[in-house]
């Protein structure tokens, strides 16, 4: 945890420091300490705007999505004993993805600001809905029923996504290409709370609940016999991690991975009882995100690259990793 702590602190540094323009890491620290009230005397002029106004709320957006889909992923890898689980599979970043694309390509900005993250947020909790309903209409309600709905929900709103892009407004191509790839460029001071909102509901949630996450790990008849309700749980689970998915995807877009490869990463030193490996998820994931949006806007000066591209890539090569070596 100290190792995470220093490298989210360090990561924090660099992702304020570099991008289109570099900035020494000496004026970065001044312009932060200006902005705490720390140095009356640090740099305030325009490179004080670049850090506080622009490069700050990318960083503190990219360590809450993280965090959050992080300890989304090893939340719902609980409750389905899916190694693979994690929001894409389950539809929710589809879902969000086809609600921001139909604004974006049919609907138009019909509530200013606010119309894309309204939009991806009743996406995602569409989808979350018609994921529940076809669980409620099938004999037996166990994880592989809650899978196969999610995966049928996420083909039917990446098909969507597909169809809105083809028949809406050509022109917005290049938007929707980089908005379901993910991105934290819609970073502002004034969103940064409903990111944190998202990851701290999904966190919150999994450490008031880390015993009865813990009880999954005996199997659910151990579980039951230990006084968990599982069929409730795992619904439970579900709608809170669709209802925080949802809230960060309609900032930062999709990104996927995340939720997958954190949770694996994060047992072998947190080990496998939930107070440890929620808390280590969060931060860990925060770590992942930075560092990938930091290769994002790095790789190919001056193009910012989706960061969808780089946690995907991460992730199938993670895959094939984990393939190798048989631990999937």
């Amino acid at each position: 945890m100290m190792v995470g702590a220093a490298l989210v602190a360090a990561l924090a540094l660099l992702s304020i420091a570099y991008g289109s323009t570099v900035i020494a890491l000496s004026d970065v620290v001044g312009a932060l300490a200006h902005a705490v009230g720390l140095d009356a005397h640090a740099m305030s002029g325009p490179i004080g705007k670049i850090v506080v106004d622009l490069r700050l709320p990318r960083t503190l957006l990219a360590i809450a999505v993280g965090a959050g889909l992080g300890v989304v992923g090893t939340l719902l890898q609980t409750v389905t004993r899916n190694d693979l689980a994690d929001p894409f599979l389950f539809g929710l970043s589809s879902g969000a993805a086809a609600g921001a694309v139909s604004v974006i390509t049919v609907f138009g900005d019909s509530f200013g600001i606010w119309t894309l993250p309204v939009a991806a947020f009743t996406g995602g909790m569409l989808a979350a809905a018609v994921v529940l309903l076809l669980v409620s209409r099938v004999k037996g309600q166990g994880p592989e029923r809650l899978i196969l709905a999610g995966l049928a929900v996420s083909f039917m709103f990446t098909a969507l996504t597909n169809y809105l892009v083809f028949a809406g407004d050509q022109r917005a191509a290049h938007s929707v290409l980089f908005w379901t790839m993910g991105g934290l460029g819609l970073a502002r001071w004034d969103n940064i709370g409903l990111a944190a909102l998202g990851a701290g509901i999904i966190l919150a949630y999994g450490l008031w609940n880390h015993r009865r996450f813990d009880a999954f790990l005996a199997g659910e008849n151990a579980a039951e016999s230990l006084g968990v309700p599982v069929a409730r749980m795992r619904r439970t689970t579900f709608l809170v991690a669709a209802l925080s998915t949802a809230i960060l995807v309609s900032v930062a877009g999709v990104i996927g991975f995340v939720g997958l490869m954190i949770p694996h990463l994060c047992r072998p030193f947190a080990g496998p009882l939930h107070l440890r490996l929620i808390a280590s998820a969060a931060l860990f994931g925060a770590v992942l995100l930075l560092a990938s949006d930091l290769l994002a806007r790095t790789l190919l000066p001056p193009q910012e690259l989706p960061i969808g591209i780089i946690t995907s890539s991460l992730g199938a090569f993670f895959v094939v990793t984990m393939l190798i070596r048989n631990r999937l």
